[in-house]
């Protein structure tokens, strides 16, 4: 009767433990990310009446007697199974599809969380608000851009910092060109500059020195300058440079005679205060003119245009297209370019006719864009590439060159040749301005995507994903925090969706994983194991009643 009652007391005892899981896991129903515990009892050590015996060749064996005195807690584990993922919308809300945890330190330790409502503190770093732990990052991700600092495994969210602005460097083309198109167009430069004498446009009878755009006065006696003039005639053949001179009374007519020498193929003149260069017959043409003011006595100079201007591309039919393009300094510039037909079959030529700011074009042509008779690109026949050379001046990074990208060679990815319309036109850029960090996005794979004013989406840092060997040991620490224990293992750090980590689900949180309907159903098993054991105490204490009644 001794064992009865103890065995009762320790089942009843059991089951007020019982009795606390289930309460504390319904007090957690909604908690976000609560991983759910269960109770597993265990019998305790037996007494032995009488050991068992072994058969002998005349008798069998005998089992043993024993009786069990009560029941203990064998465990109390956590259930690690996945929670419901609720969609919250918040854009720093994030929950683990798939095993895993985050990772987050207070200062001195990593502690891991299945709750991923983060947000961004006063110093913009990425943090639970609850307690200010710091969420961790993994890799280099945002420290070539200066977001995150090297040395610092902490994400900061870069509300802060500008994203800098990135040079063009590669231009890309597609679309068609024609093939039978034949609309010959005659080849003419514009100076760009309208020259004027006091506000009024100029005429081929102005002395250049009193051009409103000749700095520093008219010349004085013994006073010159020289313009050189160089170029590229219309068979692409360069013309010699030499200097035209510049005295007092030096007229434009003088420097449209000397053009006209230079150029015998084009014909030079000044309409409206802006001096041109024009083919005299139609067709695939190579005309190219610099001007450039070389010396001058006393400081006076002549404006003269950083590139001319190709006012219309000679070819035997022409394809125009625009595109905006960003300097260093995010700075932007529109290119003007044509696709010329040449006189060679199947090939065309592509050339700059003019950029926008203050911009010097050392190379604008590209020359030999061959095509195959299925139309498909067989890319640049002859010694030149498909590039450009420019020299923004506004950023002084010198000469830079843009490529050119026209499609694959022996396809239809890029630019093309069939018997249609020409449809050729720029279809994207890789520079941008620079730009301020607008909104936040999260991949699966963890990484945190920031979309800036300047249209740029930009990774700004990879969140840091822990795993362990056995998830069910690891040591609550409380707020949803959990430590490793002995038995838990080490953390392996990893990165979501790799290492036998999750995927990361933005904009949405992991719930509890608790079950009601079995939470109910332990309830009720906890109440009737206390009210048996109950039951126990009360019969094993009125048959010890009854015992020490017999010595009335």
């Amino acid at each position: 009767m001794g064992n009865a009652l103890q065995a009762a007391v320790s089942g009843m005892k059991v089951h007020q433990q019982m009795i606390d899981v289930a309460g504390n896991n319904l007090a957690n129903l909604n908690t976000v990310g609560y991983k759910s515990s269960r109770i597993i009892f265990a019998e305790m050590l037996s007494e032995t009446i009488r050991e068992a015996t072994s058969p002998t060749a005349l008798i069998g064996g005998t089992n043993p007697m024993q009786i069990g005195s009560g029941a203990t807690l064998g465990s109390l584990d956590k259930t690690m199974s996945q929670g419901t993922l609720i969609n919250t919308g918040q854009q720093l809300d994030m929950a683990i599809e798939g095993k895993g945890y985050f990772v987050l330190n207070d200062g001195q330790q990593n502690v891991f969380t299945r709750i991923g409502s983060f947000g961004v503190d006063s110093q913009y770093y990425l943090v639970d608000p609850k307690t200010g732990y710091r969420v961790q990052r993994e890799g280099q991700v945002g420290t070539l851009e200066g977001f995150q600092a090297a040395s610092d495994p902490g994400i900061r969210i870069p509300y802060d910092k500008a994203l800098p602005s990135k040079a063009t460097t590669t231009i890309s083309y597609n679309g068609n060109l024609s093939a039978d198109a034949s609309i010959p167009t005659t080849h003419e430069l514009n100076i760009g500059i309208q020259y004027t004498v006091n506000s009024t446009s100029a005429e081929g009878t102005t002395e250049i020195d009193e051009l409103d755009q000749f700095t520093g006065g008219p010349l004085g006696v013994g006073e010159s300058g020289k313009i050189t003039i160089s170029g590229i005639d219309r068979d692409g053949d360069t013309v010699v440079a030499y200097d035209f001179d510049v005295a007092p009374a030096t007229t434009i007519d003088d420097l449209l005679g000397d053009l006209n020498t230079t150029f015998p193929d084009s014909t030079a003149e000044i309409v409206n205060g802006k001096i041109t260069l024009k083919d005299k017959v139609s067709g695939y043409s190579q005309t190219d003119l610099n001007l450039v003011w070389k010396e001058v006595t006393a400081e006076k100079s002549l404006e003269l245009p950083t590139h001319t201007q190709v006012a219309v591309a000679g070819g035997n039919a022409v394809q125009t297209t625009v595109i905006k393009v960003y300097d260093s300094l995010g700075s932007e510039h529109t290119i003007s370019a044509t696709f010329v037909r040449t006189d060679t079959d199947r090939t065309w030529d592509m050339v700059i006719t003019s950029v926008t700011g203050d911009v010097k074009l050392d190379d604008r042509r590209i020359e030999g864009i061959t095509f195959s008779p299925d139309g498909s690109l067989v890319g640049i026949v002859g010694p030149d590439t498909a590039s450009f050379e420019l020299d923004f001046v506004t950023d002084g990074s010198g000469s830079r060159v843009i490529n050119v990208e026209l499609g694959s060679e022996g396809t239809h990815d890029g630019l093309y040749s069939f018997g249609e319309d020409s449809t050729a036109n720029a279809s994207g850029q890789d520079g941008y301005s620079w730009g301020k960090l607008l909104s936040l996005s999260i991949s699966s794979e963890g990484t945190l995507s920031g979309l800036f004013t300047n249209g740029v989406r930009q990774d700004v840092a990879q969140l840091k994903m822990g795993t362990f060997q056995n998830p069910a040991g690891l040591k609550a620490a409380g707020n949803g925090y959990y430590v490793p224990s002995a038995n838990s293992g080490e953390a392996n750090f990893t990165t979501a969706a790799s290492g036998g980590a999750g995927r990361i689900m933005g904009g949405m949180l992991e719930g509890s994983n608790v079950d009601v309907a079995e939470q109910f159903v332990k309830l009720i098993q906890a109440q009737s194991g206390f009210q048996a054991n109950a039951r126990t105490i009360r019969i094993s204490t009125e048959m010890l009643r009854e015992l020490t009644g017999l010595i009335r």
